[in-house]
């Protein structure tokens, strides 16, 4: 995608908000879990969560639509930063799966720690393409990292 349009810049934003999405319809039944488990300090109320991860899905479709419209970097860099944006994706996509569903949070955890590198990945590649694109993951990056230790806080206390 080479084109900078409206349209494609909506599709870019409904590929993360679509996969959260899924995993929240994958996973809605089995929330409660996190009210019963003990919580490490700094643990945001439960209803915090759908609205920070939207926000941060939208700053992820933004970076990504931003990255793939630049016109900057070789085929390989570019291909380099849709599969790092696709491999995290798909961890994000896994990690509530996994702590939510199957209730295990150690997996979850482990989960997340690729999930990081990943979102690290990306942001290397994205700034190569895009130094906005790369910026707007910064967000995410620090999330994720607050997840980790927010699941290795539920880990270690339960």
């Amino acid at each position: 995608m080479k084109k900078r349009s409206f349209g494609n810049y909506l599709v870019c934003i409904g590929i993360p908000l679509l996969a959260g999405a899924a995993a929240g319809l994958l996973t809605m039944k089995h929330t409660g879990i996190y009210g019963e488990w003990k919580h490490p300090p700094l643990s945001p109320p439960g209803t915090v969560f759908p609205i920070v991860w939207t926000a941060l899905y939208i700053l992820m479709g933004t970076a990504l639509y931003l990255a793939l419209t630049s016109g900057r970097g070789t085929v390989r860099q570019r291909e380099d930063a849709e599969s790092y944006f696709a491999a995290q994706l798909v961890l994000n996509f896994l990690w509530p799966l996994a702590f939510f569903r199957f209730e295990t949070p150690w997996a979850a955890a482990v989960c997340l720690a690729f999930l990081i590198l990943f979102v690290v990945l990306t942001i290397s590649a994205f700034a190569g393409l895009d130094r906005t694109a790369a910026l707007l993951l910064i967000p995410y990056l620090v999330w994720c990292v607050f997840a980790l230790y927010l699941n290795l806080g539920i880990c270690f206390l339960n």
